[in-house]
């Protein structure tokens, strides 16, 4: 069955491909850090493109918001023959000693969202990313001196009802910051046997009135997406 919402073509996707929530933000990695990137899907928004970095094919493909929307876009890009899915993304903190603009490499998610709780039926279990891609994600940062921190997160489905007080909760159980898709993206990983890892930019303490300043955060963000294609390198 040829995909629904990523209308791409066998051929058209990588093996290694990073994976953004947002369409703009898939749109600037690829013509900033990729060569020659070619559009492949612009169905629904869902942009995703092919290009190169330092010779080796590499795919960036827009997830939407939220696990529901990138467990469909991971299924179909297993079917497109992707082989490595890593979220870069943003996220809130609930650990005090993050800062805007800094990394987190997630060690395990959390799953609060309701994709994982269907796709597992209910039962108890602890997403955690590839072993190998968390370790070069890990490495890369520490080779380029990046400020990073390396942990669980907390996956939601509901952006609006999670109080600061509930999220900041959680910090006492090691989770450093909340965001909405990594824990879906492990769980499918591990089920269709392709690698798959997490790592993300602190946009925000949770509660804060605002995000970081633009700069901060578009800083960080570059920060990410060179670590994830560096890491991809390895893997």
């Amino acid at each position: 069955m040829s995909p629904i919402h990523v209308r791409g073509k066998p051929g058209e996707v990588a093996e290694r491909v990073l994976l953004p929530g947002d369409p703009g933000r898939a749109e600037w990695i690829a013509k900033t850090f990729l060569q020659d990137p070619v559009l492949y899907t612009s169905h629904r928004g869902l942009l995703g493109y092919t290009g190169r970095y330092k010779g080796v094919p590499v795919s960036v493909q827009t997830t939407g918001m939220g696990a529901p929307s990138a467990s469909i876009v991971a299924e179909e890009l297993i079917g497109l023959g992707a082989r490595v899915l890593l979220r870069v993304g943003t996220c809130g903190a609930v650990d005090e000693g993050l800062a805007p603009g800094d990394l987190v490499i997630a060690q395990g998610a959390v799953p609060l969202d309701g994709a994982s709780r269907q796709y597992l039926e209910g039962r108890p279990y602890a997403p955690l990313p590839d072993a190998g891609l968390f370790a070069a994600l890990w490495r890369k940062a520490e080779v380029l001196g990046y400020p990073h921190h390396v942990g669980l997160i907390a996956t939601e489905d509901a952006f609006y009802a999670t109080t600061p007080e509930g999220a900041r909760a959680w910090s006492r159980f090691g989770v450093l910051a909340f965001e909405m898709e990594a824990s879906a993206l492990f769980l499918i990983g591990k089920m269709r046997g392709v690698r798959a890892g997490a790592i993300l930019t602190v946009s925000n303490q949770i509660g804060d009135p605002e995000l970081a300043p633009e700069e901060v955060l578009k800083e960080g963000v570059r920060r990410m997406v060179e670590v994830a294609l560096e890491a991809l390198l390895e893997v």
